[in-house]
């Protein structure tokens, strides 16, 4: 059985990237292959896999998307927030955002951030029960940074959001909030005989 994996592992291209998973069972002989990012000559893979009995390829067919009859959704516009206590950080978060917007052909719309972040201040007492007098100032400050992205689809926005939520930095906050685009009600769409 591993001689037979030898041979395909040998039989594939060098560019060719792959994973092997062994699973375990009650008698150790399932062995799985999955194919995790690309295959650049998928014919000799399918050919190399044919001759040895322990493996099998998943179907490489499109299959066809859940919902076929409905349409995709649209939103007019998307709005992103980010909190964070370094400047630059989100000043390199908002270009990588725009970089990977831009790629995917999405709308671009303002960025922007306040001038002064915002100051929030504690002060404590320096000694738990007496000496009232001395105490010490805690302050944090947030800073803010604003984009907005116009004209989406359904799908490029999941897309686009978990794309850019996988990137997020540490110490940084994301909140979003879009718009969507609805048809009127069909009770809305005719006026009223009387009035």
């Amino acid at each position: 059985m591993w001689y037979q994996l030898f041979q395909v592992i040998n039989v594939l291209h060098p560019c060719t990237c792959i994973t092997l998973f062994l699973v375990s069972s009650c008698n150790n002989k399932m062995l799985q292959l999955f194919k995790t990012l690309r295959l650049t000559q998928p014919a000799r893979f399918a050919s190399a896999l044919s001759n040895t009995t322990a493996a099998t390829l998943p179907s490489t067919e499109a299959t066809p998307p859940a919902a076929v009859g409905e349409p995709d959704k649209l939103y007019s516009k998307l709005e992103i927030e980010l909190r964070g206590i370094d400047p630059a950080v989100l000043k390199s978060y908002t270009w990588f955002a725009t970089t990977a917007a831009e790629h995917l052909g999405i709308e671009l719309g303002k960025c922007w951030s306040p001038r002064k972040a915002h100051h929030e201040r504690m002060t404590l007492l320096k000694s738990v029960h007496i000496y009232k007098k001395h105490r010490v100032q805690y302050e944090i400050r947030t800073h803010f940074r604003y984009m907005n992205f116009h004209k989406l689809t359904g799908s490029t926005l999941d897309t686009f959001l978990e794309y850019i939520e996988r990137n997020l930095p540490e110490g940084v906050a994301l909140q979003a909030s879009k718009t969507e685009l609805q048809q009127i009600p069909e009770h809305l769409r005719q006026p009223p005989e009387q009035v």
